[in-house]
């Protein structure tokens, strides 16, 4: 009987244990996305001191590498001069989920998708529900969490919705 209740008490504790675990790695990983983006960032105002403006945004990516192609996620942003704003832009830690970039060229704004909806960067509604950008997606799912420019907002534009 003994050896029974220690057996139950150990799947107790496993089960706790796991489900921290898992909460630490989802934080984990939406913190190296919010580091990315500030990196995207950095890179994106290096190119706007050269060229007077940001590059435009192609399908979700970030225009102006070489040949005038977009730059793909995995990939350096290099422009057609050779100068390399980021060795690599960054995939995101999980297969499902993408980073998107939006640009006319004036400002910027760069999207993602935080795993932990009870993150504090994240807008709610009035009864604290998540809200998420309206047709922006990264990847299976629309994207919750941006950056921009210093000239305009992750929701400029955007519609907030509801889940």
């Amino acid at each position: 009987m003994e050896i029974l209740i220690v057996i139950v008490i150990i799947g107790i504790l496993a089960t706790l244990g796991l489900g921290s675990f898992q909460s630490s790695q989802q934080k984990g990983r939406d913190a190296k996305r919010k580091s990315e983006l500030k990196q995207i960032g950095t890179a994106l105002e290096a190119y706007f001191n050269d060229y007077g403006q940001y590059p435009v945004g192609i399908s979700g990516e970030i225009g102006g590498c070489s040949g005038g192609t977009a730059c793909s996620w995995g990939e350096s942003f290099e422009d057609d001069s050779g100068t390399v704003y980021m060795v690599e832009l960054p995939v995101d830690p999980r297969e499902n989920y993408e980073f998107f970039y939006d640009s006319s060229g004036t400002e910027y704004q760069v999207y993602t998708r935080l795993e932990n909806t009870f993150d504090r960067d994240i807008n709610v509604d009035s009864e604290d529900d998540p809200l998420v950008y309206d047709g922006v997606s990264c990847g299976d799912l629309e994207c919750n969490y941006g950056v921009s420019s210093g000239n305009t907002t992750p929701e400029s534009g955007r519609t907030l919705v509801e889940e």
